[in-house]
This record gives structure tokens, C-alpha cells and sequence, in this order.
């Protein structure tokens, strides 16, 4: 049987729950297209994020990895191209760590790549009437650090799992406190997950659709 892992972060920069982990963790122990699906929540903390991510790789050893974060101020389902090899942190992580202009890992490539289909998962998430767009940029914060850390630690694998990262708007229960923020409810973004994972597990070839952006 084949195990996906699905990361979410703890609730950060003030906020009382974090989008990411509600959505996830109802799909904790679900089974989806014959693969059972675990879900793990991790610290939104430079480092610690991807000591927990990688622990949990090695005692899982999964076959399909997504992992899931909050942006706020984003109107869809990000599911994002590229991962870079850098930490810029705008604020404080919650120890108050906050680097700035620093690696994460020495010596790494400057970017990994998705390795999910990116463009088929849009599509298919697209068709059930849920906007979702390719991302160009996952930030320089944790979620860009969990990216990178999980795509390096695959790459290192040299086998065929595949992992990537999706962005997902606020809560509407957030947004009422950030005027002009878009946000999603929690069941329409639990349904854009199942079938992320549903479709990385179903179509091996990406699709050769339009997914740029001009800016």
C-alpha cells in the first residue's frame, strides 16, 4: 500500500489557527485512491520545520509528499512551480528566529523544482469549480524553507517519490479581521487537497498547459 504525507504548519504571526492544518488534518488516516494518507503538523520554525519533516520522511518513507502552508493574501489554490535556496525572513518565525540573506542549505542548488504534476493538479482542481492557479514564487519565509528542504531531501533519495508545496488562502473566520483579504472556506480547500493528492498519485506525465505569469 502506498503512504502519502501531508504536512501543515502551526498557527504563526499572531494568528489563533493556521488554514494549512485545519484542512489537513481532516484528511489524516483518510485512504485515497488505495494510497492512506498521514498527516503532520510542523513547527513554523526555521530548521526545527525540517528536522520534524525530515524525521517523519525517514520513519514514513512515503510515496507522495505535500506539503501545505498559509499565504495570506492569495485569492486560490497555489500550487507552486519552484522552491529557491534562500531564507529571508519579513518576520520573526515563533522563536524568534529571523534570518535574513541565509542559505539553507550551504552549498545547495540555487532551486529545485515541483516534482508534482503541477499543471494537471491545477486543472483538475480548475474543473471542480475551485480557482487555482501555478505559483511562480513559494516566498522566502517557511514555507519556501520546507519546500526546498523537502525537495532536497528527495532529490538526495534518487528514487521516484514525488513532492511538492500548495499555498492556500485564509479562512473566511481570518479574513473578517484583514479587511480586502480573500479567503476560501476550509471544505472547498479540503476538496482542492484530495485532489491534489488524488491526481499526483494517478498521472505520471505533467499536462502542456498554459501556466506562466507576466510579473
Amino acid at each position: 500500500m502506498k503512504t502519502v504525507l501531508i504536512t501543515a504548519f502551526e498557527p504563526f504571526d499572531g494568528e489563533r489557527v493556521n488554514p494549512s492544518w485545519e484542512a489537513v488534518r481532516h484528511l489524516h488516516e483518510r485512504m485515497i485512491c488505495g494510497a492512506h494518507v498521514v498527516a503532520k503538523q510542523l513547527p513554523c520554525v526555521f530548521d526545527e520545520s525540517l528536522r520534524v519533516l525530515n524525521e517523519t520522511l525517514d520513519t514514513l518513507k512515503p510515496d507522495l509528499v505535500i506539503a501545505v502552508g498559509q499565504a495570506e493574501g492569495r485569492t486560490d489554490i497555489s500550487v507552486e512551480r519552484v522552491a529557491i535556496n534562500i531564507n529571508d525572513a519579513r518576520i520573526p518565525d515563533n522563536t524568534g528566529n529571523q534570518p535574513i540573506d541565509e542559505a539553507i542549505v550551504e552549498d545547495g542548488p540555487a532551486a529545485y523544482f515541483s516534482t508534482l504534476p503541477i499543471k494537471a493538479i491545477v486543472e483538475g482542481i480548475r474543473e471542480a469549480g475551485i480557482p487555482a492557479t501555478v505559483s511562480q514564487t513559494a516566498g522566502t519565509y517557511v514555507c519556501n524553507h520546507v519546500m526546498y528542504g523537502l525537495l532536497h531531501a528527495l532529490a538526495k533519495q534518487k528514487g521516484p517519490v514525488r513532492g511538492g508545496f500548495i499555498h492556500i488562502p485564509l479562512l473566511p473566520e481570518q479574513a473578517v479581521k484583514h479587511q480586502g483579504l480573500a479567503s476560501m472556506p476550509l471544505q472547498t480547500v479540503g476538496l482542492a487537497l484530495e485532489m491534489a493528492i488524488s491526481i499526483a498519485l494517478t498521472v505520471e506525465e505533467d499536462r502542456r498547459l498554459e501556466g506562466g505569469a507576466t510579473h
